[in-house]
């Protein structure tokens, strides 16, 4: 039997410890698979908690510049060290409990929500090895286990808004509860509609499949189902990290600051953390699903083709290289895209965002994975046509729907004032309570004459 060193077993040189696992002689090796496992899982953790404060530092960088403002630029170069000044702050904060809170939950509820974004990333892959390729590679349900860990940070949250006692924190806890649950399902279809078209539960095999074509990523494979599915997702995965312009459990001219109103120091920086962390996440999830996972677009700049073209122990390194080069671009792109939309669109109302999600993303989802099953069985061409009978009779329901008149057509309520395209002339009301010296014009001042004798009309008959 070959003798193999460590080295040559915990870097699975030439394929050494597939070698003694074919031998049968994997318990003689065992302690190298054990340190190994420990290394990737610290990999897996470290990516994702220092990942988290250059997010912050970028995120504040690319707002300002957005805005036409500075942002962070005073502590450190470019203000890089700001974000770890924060850190420090929050650390050295008094930690307060309120009076009437329930203590074990309100200590507990930060480290739930965070649990699940540090153990999600187990699963994603940032290359094909099936010993070095992801913190637990070869897992064939991957997916279910992405499903499950996502549905448990809810609960933090929750209990955060019903251990606060307080009525903000506790509608922030239901709101993000409500909205989390509406929009996973979407998340799930389209999830499960990868799967589907990809033939496996195993993201390291959704990312095989995918290659390093651009046009075979899942993305615009049996298009338009995937490019439908990555739409759905996308969205879902800004509801699910409460982001802008979903961050109704946060809003904080409604619910002063949500589910974390009353939480101070290291408590709010974990919510903080946990918030960041799922960005970084999801948008992982995003790129392995829809986006190739750490191939490159094209295959001569892939780190399986540099590799082989290199050879030897400098190819294999330059392949693990390109490969968590692409992957992490993949991860700055969604991480942007996150950006972008904070920057760009207003916060929606709550009954918008889950009539949005109820009656828009989850029929939607439905469809599309219907669809895509068609499509499967009887051949793409047939999908894409049964998909543009299904939305080109969707479109003309709603042209002929009156939701689709507030599209259309300007409608107001009785008491605003209607706008007229001709110019109308203002005069000045000296005399009404609280409108004294303002200019209005004609139409809203006998509106408020004829609102004025209704009321002395009341007043008399009473």
């Amino acid at each position: 039997m070959h003798d193999y060193s460590f080295l040559q077993l915990f870097f699975n040189t030439g394929g050494a410890w597939e070698h003694v696992v074919a031998a049968g002689q994997a318990g003689t090796y065992w302690y190298v698979d054990v340190i190994r496992a420990v290394v990737r899982a610290l990999i897996g953790l470290f990516a994702v908690l220092l990942g988290v404060p250059p997010l912050v530092w970028w995120e504040r960088r690319l707002l300002g510049w957005m805005q036409q403002r500075q942002g962070p630029n005073r502590v450190g170069p470019f203000g890089l060290l700001q974000t770890i000044a924060d850190g420090v702050k929050l650390l050295f904060k008094e930690d307060t409990n309120p009076l009437a809170v329930d203590k074990l939950l309100f200590t507990i509820a930060p480290a739930i929500f965070l649990i699940p974004s540090l153990v999600t990333p187990g699963v994603i892959p940032w290359g094909p090895s099936p010993v070095w390729g992801a913190v637990a590679p070869g897992i064939s349900v991957g997916v279910l286990y992405l499903l499950a860990w996502a549905s448990l940070a809810v609960y933090g949250i929750v209990m955060a808004g019903w251990s606060s006692n307080n009525k903000y924190s506790l509608l922030g806890g239901l709101r993000s509860s409500a909205q989390m649950i509406s929009y996973e399902l979407g998340m799930g279809l389209s999830i499960l509609t990868v799967a589907l078209v990809s033939g496996s539960l195993d993201l390291q095999k959704i990312v095989e499949r995918q290659g390093y074509w651009i046009w075979n990523w899942n993305l615009l494979w049996m298009f338009p189902m995937g490019f439908v599915a990555f739409i759905i997702y996308t969205i879902s995965m800004l509801a699910e990290t409460n982001r802008a312009p979903f961050d109704l459990p946060e809003a904080e001219t409604e619910l002063v600051a949500g589910y974390h109103t009353e939480y101070t120091s290291m408590k709010f920086a974990t919510f903080f953390m946990g918030e960041y962390a799922n960005m970084v996440i999801t948008s992982a999830i995003n790129v392995t699903l829809f986006w190739g996972g750490y191939h490159a677009p094209i295959m001569y700049l892939d780190g399986s083709y540099l590799g082989h073209l290199v050879g030897g122990i400098g190819g294999a390194a330059l392949a693990v290289v390109a490969n968590v080069f692409w992957l992490t671009l993949k991860v700055l792109a969604g991480l942007y895209f996150f950006i972008w939309i904070r920057a760009t669109l207003p916060r929606l109302r709550y009954d918008m965002l889950m009539t949005f999600g109820w009656q828009g993303i989850l029929p939607i989802a439905l469809i599309n994975i219907l669809i895509a099953a068609f499509g499967i069985a009887l051949g793409w061409g047939v999908g894409a046509v049964i998909w543009l009978v299904v939305a080109a009779i969707a479109l003309a329901a709603f042209a002929s729907s009156a939701k689709s008149q507030k599209f259309t057509t300007a409608t107001r309520r009785n008491t605003t004032l209607v706008m007229n395209s001709e110019a109308q002339p203002y005069s000045s009301n000296p005399n009404h309570p609280g409108r004294g010296g303002q200019t209005e014009p004609a139409d809203a001042l006998s509106e408020l004459a004829a609102s004025a004798e209704r009321r002395e009309a009341t007043t008399s008959i009473r």
